[in-house]
């Protein structure tokens, strides 16, 4: 009520000045001819109008009224320069906050709702560098004053800061207007007073704030590298340390462009990735479902058959498959495309040396122009009673231990609900082990949307996994040497007896022994950084799951793109890492794929949306292959085919994703995929029947009444 009150008042303001034709009054001609009178009345109440002056003023700048030029003008001719400058200059910015003010008011609700997640992005930068955007603004009277006053409201910054700097900003040119007034018989038009050379000068002015940034970045930079010796020669252009996906990606990209380049690896190459996460994982998921396919096999016409197999051999086969991988990433493979790679440990001595324990017992320093933090992350074991006694494996671990055993064990306890939890939970019960999995919140995969949560606990229960969410794991022990773990849920404990545990609750990014704490790089469980990834040094750079804020290897190998252009290319442009669309699989059975926002997401952030869902028991593929559990799910602006998130549970939903990240990365709508032609019977048809979905709920009703009135017609 009280916005539509103030809308009101607005509204009849901004018609009764062009009702009574009130701009008449607030023109070169207008304010000469009566120049005189305003004299009078000047030398007679002097404080009186210099009052009405300064209401008029504040109205017409609050209201956003034209005129405010002329105002200026009369205030140079009427008051003088240091008494119209002072009045012009509070009265102006007084105005222009109050139309900031009701700017926020009454539209940034409704724009939030509307444009909420990119709203927050604008938020972000404003918070960031909002004053000196709009000092820069103020500057150069080119931008319409009462635009950015209604623009700004929208924003989050603060009414105290918006004015001041409008305040500051705007001074100079109402002096030069104020000024201008004081000679008003010499001005004919506004265009004397805006000449080209004084509108120039103003726009060389809006450079002021940009070379004032660059010289406190400058202050900035010396303060930070103050108590270091930098050398006035470098033995490489760039040092990596950590051989993981980021690692990898930014020696392959300085070499690439003829950088001279050394990447660090203390253990193996190909990092967590390769080695201990997704490579094994799938090669293991991969067997597991084969065993469960021929448990099925009456599901696709076939007998039934118990999987017997070796699980060495199953283990071998991860083994094999790492080693199949391993040149991809090899020592032999990177030294041929020109990077000097160095088996040993990296330490950080200075912003530009960097200090190797090789492999060989040798030191080596090498001095480097900047450096890429590239370490990777570990699993995060709990600091859990008796855990040490009874004995764990990791995601990182299993692969090795298990690889000794010649049996599977038989009864295993997986700790942790998250994506690695659920994944190995199910490979796991689909070998044959009685799997308890254990999560302390109330729900499996809880980033995903409840009904994704139920989904996947009804996929692990199929494949034999017991799923106990809600109950905390308090303490291990061994009772009669039996393992047990002890859980609380409800007040009331419970013991779970285990051959083996396995840990996988997430994983901390690894950031001490690095050099780290020694040059002050400020770490919040990951290292923090700017948008550009780099650190308290502008030399210094992070990638990878030690920069956050994803724990996923395209991420790394993303963000290793910019961390290594801005290390290398930085002092001619920077590039801001780019998170908009970033997607993800966990790789149960069956799969759970999302890119952007999901209706959880969306509702925490105030983001309106509308939700198109296709049944993937409606696909002919899906029910050919007898893959019939699972939906595709779009989020879209209202209305609109623009699309902001999409979740697929289903066969090959990684795969099927691709289509939806492409088309958010170029803004292509729904409507672009519904155009496109998918191949018949393939998975992939779920996507455009999603944007079917979509359309035929956003058909024009009235128009298709319109066309079924013509087909009547010509049936005559």
């Amino acid at each position: 009520m009280k916005k539509t009150l103030i809308l009101v008042v607005f509204a009849i303001a901004i018609a009764s000045f062009f009702y009574f034709d009130l701009g008449s009054q607030l023109t070169l001609a207008s304010l000469k001819e009566q120049q005189v009178a305003f004299d009078a009345q000047y030398q007679a109440a002097p404080v009186l109008v210099i009052a009405i002056f300064f209401l008029i003023y504040v109205a017409t700048t609050a209201a956003s009224l034209p005129g405010a030029l002329i105002l200026t003008l009369a205030a140079g001719a009427l008051f003088g320069v240091v008494t119209g400058t002072i009045i012009v200059s509070f009265a102006s910015s007084i105005g222009a906050t109050i139309a900031f003010l009701s700017s926020r008011y009454l539209f940034r609700d409704a724009v939030k709702s509307r444009f909420g997640d990119r709203l927050k992005a604008i938020d972000n930068g404003v918070d960031k560098d909002g004053p000196f955007y709009l000092l820069t603004l103020r500057l150069v009277p080119v931008f319409p004053f009462f635009l950015i006053n209604l623009l700004m409201g929208l924003t989050a910054i603060k009414a105290r800061t918006f004015y001041i700097v409008s305040q500051i900003g705007m001074f100079l040119g109402t002096l030069v207007y104020v000024n201008a007034g004081t000679q008003l018989a010499n001005i004919n038009e506004v265009s004397d007073i805006g000449s080209p050379g004084l509108l120039l000068s103003f726009a060389a002015l809006g450079l002021t704030p940009w070379i004032g940034k660059w010289i406190v970045a400058g202050i900035k930079r010396r303060k930070v590298y103050a108590r270091w010796t930098k050398p006035k020669k470098y033995d490489r252009n760039m040092v990596v340390i950590g051989a993981g996906a980021a690692g990898l990606v930014s020696s392959y990209i300085a070499a690439t462009v003829k950088a001279k380049v050394t990447l660090v690896e203390t253990s193996k190459m190909g990092g967590d990735c390769l080695n201990y996460g997704c490579v094994p994982s799938k090669a293991l998921i991969k067997s597991a479902k084969v065993a469960q396919q021929m448990r099925d096999g009456d599901v696709y016409g076939l007998n039934k058959v118990t999987p017997k197999y070796s699980f060495k051999a199953v283990m071998q086969r991860v083994h094999d498959i790492i080693a199949t991988i391993e040149p991809h990433d090899s020592v032999e493979r990177y030294t041929d495309l020109g990077v000097d790679v160095v088996k040993g440990y990296a330490t950080i001595i200075d912003p530009w040396t960097v200090e190797i324990k090789r492999e060989d017992g040798e030191a080596q320093r090498l001095t480097t122009r900047s450096i890429v933090i590239a370490t990777g992350s570990r699993p995060f074991v709990p600091d859990l009673p008796g855990l040490d006694e009874v004995g764990y494996v990791t995601s990182d671990t299993l692969w090795k231990e298990f690889a000794r055993m010649d049996e599977i064990p038989k009864r295993m306890v997986v700790l942790g609900g998250g994506p690695i939890g659920c994944e190995l939970s199910q490979a796991f019960a689909r070998l044959g082990a009685d799997v308890v999995q254990v999560e302390r919140s109330d729900r499996l995969l809880e980033r995903e949307d409840d009904e994704v949560a139920e989904l996947a606990l009804g996929a692990q229960q199929r494949s034999g996994v017991e799923v106990l969410t809600g109950h905390d794991a308090i303490r291990c022990e061994r009772v009669d040497d039996e393992k047990r773990l002890i859980l609380a849920a409800d007040g009331k404990e419970k013991s779970i007896a285990f051959d083996a545990l396995v840990v996988a609750v997430g994983r901390s990014a690894r950031l001490t022994g690095f050099g780290l704490e020694e040059l002050g790089i400020e770490t919040d469980r990951t290292v923090v950084t700017d948008d550009y990834l780099a650190t308290l040094y502008p030399n210094i750079f992070a990638a990878g799951d030690v920069a956050g804020p994803y724990q996923f290897t395209h991420v790394a190998s993303h963000q290793a793109w910019f961390a290594t252009v801005n290390a290398l290319f930085g002092q001619f442009r920077k590039f801001k890492a780019d998170y908009r669309v970033i997607p993800w699989t966990t790789f149960i059975d069956p799969e759970i794929a999302r890119v952007g926002l999901n209706e959880q997401d969306a509702k925490a952030r105030g983001i309106a949306y509308e939700v198109t869902t296709y049944q993937m028991h409606e696909l002919d593929r899906a029910i050919a292959d007898s893959a019939t559990h699972g939906f595709v799910k779009v989020l879209t602006v209202p209305g609109k085919d623009k699309i902001l998130g999409v979740t697929i549970v289903g066969d090959h939903a990684g795969e099927l994703l691709a289509e939806y990240v492409l088309a958010m990365k170029y803004k292509l709508g729904l409507n672009k995929i519904l155009g496109t032609i998918h191949t018949y019977p393939t998975m992939a048809e779920a996507n455009k029947y999603a944007a079917g979905e979509w359309k035929r709920a956003h058909a024009p009703e009235g128009l298709l009444r319109w066309v079924e009135r013509y087909h009547s017609w010509m049936r005559g």
